[in-house]
């Protein structure tokens, strides 16, 4: 058994499974009695084994000691994640080692949480004994080492082989899985892994897993690309139009287009923004407006303590609902204009809003959209999705417009017809 430091197969080529899996569980027995071992476990193992028997991790547990989350919580995570775009990449990537049956394909976030997991009736039936199930945490503190686990804790592409498994009921498994990190950041936020019977490692397996992982990452370049390019058309004229230094910049403080400000790639911008004035590190005071899926920022040449204040200029929303089959939110403010067309929740939500000035409470709007306080998880997951386009108009803690925001609400003639394919209850109350 070699070392390295960098990642490798479990397994080499040609080596035969049945007695390096042998070799491997007279290693684990005798790490885990504190006996004399014949070998050293690899490097990523040795580490990962020290780091549990550190926390005292039972090595006999029979199964994830790990709280499982209900639907609604899981669609949030799986939304909140940032890997709810690439799934389908992923899938399609890895369905050469999953069609045969003997394998399953799981996708963790960045705390080891089960998001999704694809494979046949019997492989799954086989993970649900090891509570291998989504929702379930797999990160090292809670089933020891795994792929996943390790796999973001070692920031790198690892496979599980057998006894390499810290938790001895996972000896019969093989798995391979790699960290997937935001370009934008470089933060790891989750994992990509594919795991079986022992009997199914393969040297080519955890190279596999690696590239995918790899093009997630490219996949989550393109979208970031993608979504500055539509926030870069939006702004760029409203900047001409000013003749004054301005950035637009994403909700993370990616720079989108400039007009007479340095060039930049991002800026640091601060928690809990809203529309107003604010001061940057490296911009001075700035005001701020916001912008589908991000906010101009105008630098004022002046000092500040860096606390918020109004920068005394009205942003009008006006909700447009006289059309039964299309609602449009036109967006008005200073520095220019711009249209959203939001989906059909998203339109609910934004009349429920309107005529609830002072806000409501997720369970709140739950009541109001599902006739259940109940369903607050899933209102906070299309709170979360259209916050993104209409940052510091849409704000929280209740949900409300901003105070400063007019609310020009235009209403059917006729209210029967008042968004005519919603089932809301509180939507359906007011047609009667």
């Amino acid at each position: 058994m070699t070392q390295s430091t960098g990642p490798e197969p479990a397994l080499a080529a040609g080596e035969d499974p049945r007695r390096y899996a042998q070799i491997l569980t007279a290693v684990y027995d005798a790490t885990m009695t504190g006996g004399k071992a014949p070998a050293r476990p690899r490097e990523v193992i040795g580490d990962s084994w020290r780091r549990l028997q550190t926390l005292g991790i039972d090595p006999e547990q029979r199964s994830a000691n790990s709280v499982q989350i209900d639907v609604s919580d899981l669609e949030l995570s799986r939304r909140e994640s940032g890997l709810f775009d690439i799934l389908d990449d992923l899938a399609r990537g890895l369905e050469s080692v999953v069609q045969d049956g003997d394998n399953i394909l799981v996708v963790a976030d960045r705390h080891g949480r089960v998001l999704w997991r694809s494979g046949s009736t019997a492989v799954l039936d086989r993970a649900d004994g090891l509570g291998f199930v989504e929702g379930a945490s797999w990160a090292e503190d809670s089933v020891g080492t795994n792929a996943i686990g390790t796999a973001l804790v070692s920031r790198r592409a690892v496979q599980i082989f057998s006894a390499e498994h810290y938790v001895r009921s996972h000896h019969p498994w093989t798995c391979a899985g790699a960290p997937i990190k935001d370009p934008r950041t470089g933060h790891v936020i989750g994992a990509v892994d594919v795991s079986g019977p022992a009997s199914t490692v393969h040297p080519t397996t955890l190279a596999l897993v690696d590239a995918i992982a790899r093009l997630a990452e490219s996949q989550l370049r393109e979208h970031h690309r993608q979504n500055l390019d539509r926030l870069r058309s939006v702004a760029a004229p409203m900047l001409a139009r000013l003749q004054s230094p301005a950035l637009a910049v994403d909700s993370n403080g990616w720079v989108a287009a400039v007009e007479s400000v340095a060039l930049r790639n991002r800026i640091l911008l601060p928690e809990d923004l809203a529309t107003g004035r604010f001061w940057l590190p490296t911009l001075g005071v700035c005001d701020f407006e916001p912008l589908p899926g991000g906010w101009l920022v105008r630098p004022t040449g002046a000092q500040d303590d860096g606390s918020p204040s109004e920068t005394g200029v009205a942003t009008t929303v006006s909700i447009d609902l006289r059309h039964p089959q299309q609602t449009r939110v036109h967006i008005r403010s200073e520095i220019g204009e711009w249209t959203h067309e939001p989906t059909p929740r998203h339109a609910e939500i934004l009349y429920l809003l309107a005529v609830h000035r002072e806000g409501r409470t997720a369970a709140q709007m739950a009541a109001d959209l599902f006739g259940d306080h109940g369903r607050s998880i899933t209102v906070r997951a299309e709170m979360s999705r259209l916050r993104k386009q209409l940052s510091g108009i849409v704000l929280t803690q209740p949900y409300r417009f901003d105070e400063s925001t007019i609310v020009d609400l235009q209403l059917p003639a006729n209210m029967s017809r008042l968004l005519p394919h919603s089932t809301a209850p509180a939507i359906v109350r007011l047609r009667l």
